[in-house]
């Protein structure tokens, strides 16, 4: 093993360790490797940012715009309008959204796919009195399998299709993927609808309501015209019965009153730690005449009153909050809008909300202003919850939007212009249509993505180049030797599929791709049969919620905990295998 290869297999070891460890951002972790392999020697330096420019890198921000333009011209909305009702069973409920939510991720971004839905099937839950964490995950899983039927469904085909024509002269197109991606997903489908939703912990049957998926942690301040000062905190009880919220602490001068304090006399300015749904907190505070925080540790000027709604919102893995706190982003300050609780995983946190770091899947509630409430959502980079429209759409234009989409779709297809061409034609008409605003354009590309692709890609490139690929191979090859050539195909899948889980697809998807087709040679065999088994095993992280950016975002308002993920996940993984392999060696034959 040579000096280069490593360096090289020592800067993966340690990215994907910190990919695993999750402390620092993944698109940090991969710039920060590209730029050490400059360093030392083992990427070229004038190769170090050709990742930005590569074609798969391109090809996922525009789908990533094209699936905002659709989303913003209202054209799900008109199809799940008319078709989800909400006294339909949960199996035929999750065929038809879960059918729906698969479709569109064939065509648009699978997380943007889901965050068209998932308000819609919250809401559908609230109206059927179920609890929502019964529908979400098969949604969710729905739409990760949704986005293996084209090469624009999910960012590992894309990364598949360019790495194929790089080493072979040509790239897959748009609906070579389709025979295997749809037969994998009718069979997992058919699993989440029949079976896989029934072996999810169920917790809360009674949820009915997005809001009252969790209670929060928010906090109440006593005005300084307050009838209440003078008063005993105790006072308060009847009120708080009534409301069906619990007050939980008093804080004096920004610290929490020790020992019992229903008889502390309570002043103006003292902070009320309340643990309440929504809808009961806000009755509450009218009842009492006690007021949001003004955020004065913030230094924001907010009022209170007319003109402010409480939203509810996700947090991603990507959101600007996440591994944050509202005071240190300045969400106060810069947006007027107060973090008023936090419910985790169907848990509340006793602490100040405000000074909390926000994990991923925690539903934020946030007091805004109405007329820029949408747009808060939009800078934390949540997912709004509880039936509210992300973005103001405009149904009219619903037609045009589909029209340009399935323009470039098909010039796509029969060779009229490369896919980036076609999609970034796409973009143009979009904008010049006002379908998406200008100023909107470029805050729809999810950023850390591009940058770890256009980090990982030259990396990828440089392993290939000086041979690392070709000891992995040669150990799976080693691994087999003796064994039908299917064999390894399996060992390729399974070993792609485990890592997907733990570590960011697109980076397995770099690494695993190459080493396909390096199999393939020693074995002399047809390359396109890895390349299928690596799309499709990168698409399918459905044992942890950190596998997904899908699975992430629907932990906090399913009310799920890490382990419940491979109960559902690990039957429909091998459902997976089994059913794509056959279906592969059918397809694109050894």
């Amino acid at each position: 093993m040579t000096t280069e290869q490593l360096i090289l297999f020592a800067i993966f070891v340690t990215v994907f360790g910190m990919f695993a460890w999750g402390r620092v951002r993944y698109d940090i972790v991969a710039l920060g490797a590209l730029l050490l392999g400059v360093v030392l020697g083992v990427v070229p330096s004038d190769q170090a940012f050709s990742g930005f420019g590569h074609p798969a890198t391109i090809i996922v921000a525009m789908v990533l715009i094209a699936s905002a333009g659709l989303t913003r011209s209202g054209a799900v909305g008109l199809i799940t309008r008319h078709v989800i009702r909400s006294d339909r069973g949960v199996t035929s409920h999750i065929v038809i959204l879960g059918g729906i939510g698969a479709a569109l991720s064939g065509f648009i971004n699978n997380i943007a796919a889901l965050a068209l839905l998932m308000p819609v099937d919250i809401q559908t839950a609230a109206k059927a009195k179920r609890a929502a964490g019964r529908t979400l995950m098969p949604l969710a899983f729905a739409t990760i399998l949704g986005g293996m039927i084209t090469m624009i469904g999910t960012p590992p085909n894309i990364i598949v299709a360019s790495i194929r024509q790089q080493e072979l002269g040509a790239p897959f197109a748009m609906f070579d993927y389709t025979p295997v991606g749809l037969g994998v997903a009718i069979a997992g489908l058919i699993y989440v609808t029949f079976l896989g939703w029934r072996l999810i912990p169920q917790r809360d049957d009674g949820v009915g309501q997005a809001e009252d998926l969790a209670d929060y942690v928010a906090e109440l301040v006593v005005p300084e015209d307050s009838k209440l000062i003078g008063e005993r905190l105790g006072s308060l009880d009847p009120a708080a019965e009534d409301s069906d919220v619990a007050i939980l602490s008093l804080f004096r001068d920004g610290k929490r009153r020790r020992g019992p304090s229903r008889n502390a006399i309570l002043n103006a300015g003292d902070t009320l730690l309340i643990e309440a749904s929504p809808s009961t907190l806000e009755e509450f505070r009218r009842e009492t005449g006690l007021a949001f925080p003004k955020g004065r540790s913030d230094k924001a000027r907010i009022p209170t009153g007319e003109g402010q709604i409480l939203v509810e919102a996700v947090a991603r893995e990507d959101s600007r909050i996440t591994g944050r706190t509202a005071q240190t982003i300045g969400l106060g300050w810069r947006q007027q809008t107060i973090l008023m609780g936090i419910s985790r995983r169907g848990r509340t946190i006793r602490d100040r909300a405000r000074r909390t770091t926000i994990e991923p899947g925690d539903i934020l509630l946030l007091l805004t202003p109405e007329d820029t409430s949408d747009h808060v959502v939009d800078w934390l980079g949540c997912l709004p919850l509880a039936g509210r429209a992300h973005q103001i759409t405009d149904e009219g234009k619903a037609p045009l939007a589909m029209t340009f989409f399935a323009a470039a779709i098909l010039a796509a297809s029969f060779g009229l212009a490369s896919m980036p061409v076609a999609l970034g034609l796409m973009v143009v008409a979009f904008v010049v249509t006002r379908i998406l605003p200008t100023k909107e354009l470029y805050s729809h590309v999810d950023w850390p993505v591009i940058v770890l692709l256009g980090s990982m890609i030259p990396l990828g490139l440089a392993l290939d180049s000086t041979g690392g690929t070709q000891i992995i191979a040669s150990g799976l090859t080693f691994l087999t030797s003796g064994l039908p050539a299917w064999v390894s195909l399996l060992v390729l899948m399974v070993v792609t599929m485990t890592l997907s889980d733990i570590l960011n697809n697109n980076a397995t998807t770099i690494i695993a791709a190459p080493v396909g087709i390096r199999v393939a040679e020693q074995l002399q065999v047809n390359p396109d049969p890895y390349l299928m088994a690596v799309a499709v095993a990168a698409s399918c992280a459905f044992l942890t919620p950190i596998g997904h950016q899908n699975n992430t975002v629907i932990l906090g308002p399913g009310g799920y905990r890490f382990g419940d993920y491979w109960r559902m996940g690990l039957p429909l993984e091998a459902l997976v295998v089994v059913v794509a392999i056959p279906l592969i060696l059918l397809v694109w034959p050894l």
